[in-house]
């Protein structure tokens, strides 16, 4: 017998209430009132799946999470007709949907088939996405969360080949791969990375997107100059949170900074990070693989899981953006510093990340030069790693201040500045590690081409600009 919930609208509570009475293998267990009680009885583990109805007050993503990871599954109900309560919970991620007049033998077997699924944890929103949904006359069809360009909910990726996003990208391409560029404590240079990286690769032909989710410091807008922008990632995560976010609003708040580079900026204040929530990130980088081909992530450097004792479980973590990041993530790149004190803190930092879920990390030493490793000091850095660390592979990137300075200066990638920089070969040559579509033999076309257009978003001097955006500015 499978167990379940109910925590729907009373318009439709007693019909389906009747229904479930009439279904084989099925026990209803509490109808719930509220979404207070739903979480609540969800979490004693006295159910397997949980139906909802789109006007569930205070339903979000973060709830839908809360409920997988004690192993609910989550399946909707909607009344026939209501197109906008079925697309909000596709956005939402349950994938699931039935409708009031499904009959009982329907509701069983798509119940029954979600509680034996076999995906649990923080990834079954997620997963839910490419499940069955109950149809109008009692047949499956396959489900998609996505909505067209026009709207319309419940679009199939396998039809015809619309334009989704501005350019050439389509709905049914490849979801491209995730990046991400973290670091321990002490400014290695993460976001220099991460920026050039995307950078590189966008000259390179490969659609990139820059994802700024550092809650402790993010900085991407002000080294890009976009400092008149507002914070594309808050706004995304909200846009989640409420089930309104598809793959052309992700697209709207990503704006073009140059040709094939899109950034969604981070928050404006370290204080906003209750808005990143680990749910809305993971749907947040979902939605980012359609947007572009590469996605690079600057995360924050914190690895701490700090509210779990807490006892309040809903309570949001500020180093889950960067968690759900590494754990999303196809690639990670491990960003360190050359001098003593930053080596230490590279060989605890890989050693911190290899406890979390993440991908194998590239190792990569930042700011090497002699004065603070000797006269060869990637030859001494390589013998110190491989000895006491048993680090293979590393890889080095030059000391090159004046060329950051410049590129800062002007609110513009070191591809564009300084394209011939010794830095900027060495992150070209790791860009070709991350992605083989990016030869480092191919010239740099951002580079070449960044001083025309701006594409879509506004740049200016950070350092005019800086003194502008006070405590107080909206946002």
């Amino acid at each position: 017998m499978t167990s379940v919930l109910t925590a729907v609208t009373h318009r439709a509570e007693a019909d389906f209430v009747r229904v479930l009475e009439d279904a084989r293998d099925l026990v209803l267990v509490r109808r719930c009132a509220d979404l207070a009680e739903l979480l609540s009885v969800g979490a004693t583990g006295a159910a397997r799946v949980a139906v909802v109805s789109p006007d569930l007050r205070g339903l979000d993503r973060d709830a839908l999470r809360h409920l997988a990871g004690h192993g609910v599954r989550v399946a909707g109900l909607v009344l026939t007709g209501d197109d906008e309560g079925e697309r909000r919970l596709r956005q939402l991620g349950v994938a699931t949907i039935l409708r009031l007049d499904t009959g009982p033998d329907e509701v069983s077997a798509a119940l029954s088939g979600l509680a034996g699924s076999t995906t649990s944890g923080a990834g079954l929103a997620a997963a839910q996405a490419g499940s069955l949904t109950a149809g109008h006359q009692g047949t499956v069809r396959d489900g998609d969360h996505l909505a067209r360009a026009d709207g319309a909910p419940g679009a199939s990726s396998g039809g015809s080949r619309g334009s989704m996003l501005p350019g050439d990208a389509e709905v049914d391409r490849p979801p491209g791969v995730v990046t991400v560029v973290w670091g321990p404590i002490g400014a290695p240079g993460r976001t220099t990375v991460a920026t050039t990286l995307a950078a590189v690769l966008a000259g390179a032909g490969v659609r990139a997107l820059l994802v700024d989710l550092d809650t402790w410091g993010a900085s991407v807008a002000q080294v890009l100059g976009l400092v008149d922008e507002a914070p594309g990632v808050a706004a995304a995560a909200r846009a989640s949170e409420q089930g309104g976010l598809d793959v052309l609003a992700l697209a709207r708040l990503a704006p073009e900074v140059v040709p094939g580079l899109r950034v969604l900026t981070g928050l404006p204040r370290a204080d906003r990070w209750p808005e990143l929530r680990a749910a809305a990130v993971e749907d947040v980088l979902r939605l980012a693989r359609r947007v572009a081909d590469h996605v690079v992530v600057d995360v924050g450097f914190c690895l701490e899981d700090d509210e779990e004792l807490s006892y309040d479980t809903l309570a949001p973590r500020r180093n889950a953006a960067t968690l759900a990041a590494l754990e999303g993530a196809d690639q990670l790149v491990v960003v360190g510093a050359a001098d003593p004190v930053g080596l230490q803190r590279l060989v605890r930092g890989v050693q911190e990340v290899a406890v979390v879920p993440s991908p194998q990390p590239t190792v990569v030493v930042n700011k090497v030069r002699p004065s603070v490793a000797g006269a060869r000091p990637e030859r001494a850095i390589r013998e110190v790693l491989g000895r006491f660390a048993g680090m293979d592979g590393v890889r080095f990137l030059p000391w090159a201040p004046d060329e950051c300075d410049a590129a800062l200066l002007a609110g513009r990638t070191l591809p564009e500045t300084a394209p011939s920089s010794p830095l900027t070969a060495g992150i070209v040559q790791l860009a070709a590690a991350v992605d083989p579509r990016a030869s480092p033999a191919a010239p740099s076309r951002a580079g070449r081409r960044g001083h025309g257009r701006r594409g879509r978003a506004r740049r200016g001097s950070p350092v005019a600009a800086a003194g502008r955006h006070g405590p107080g500015e909206p946002v």
